[in-house]
């Protein structure tokens, strides 16, 4: 299937539109995006062995 996905769609509830926004943004700047960062820190959270905190995207002056 063209559309097939290889892992399950899962959602997350209580986050606003501007800290999904932010998070966005921030990954972008990291080089990275929200599902990578969200699973690293999952997988930071839990205990799994290796798993590191992600990077933060650099300071913005202003």
């Amino acid at each position: 299937m063209a559309n097939a996905h290889k892992h399950k769609l899962r959602g997350v509830r209580g986050v606003d539109d501007d800290l999904w926004n932010d998070l966005d943004a921030a990954a972008r700047a990291a080089g990275s995006d929200r599902s990578a960062i969200t699973r690293a820190l999952w997988e930071w959270y839990v205990g799994r062995p290796g798993a590191q905190l992600p990077p933060r995207p650099p300071e913005s002056e202003g």
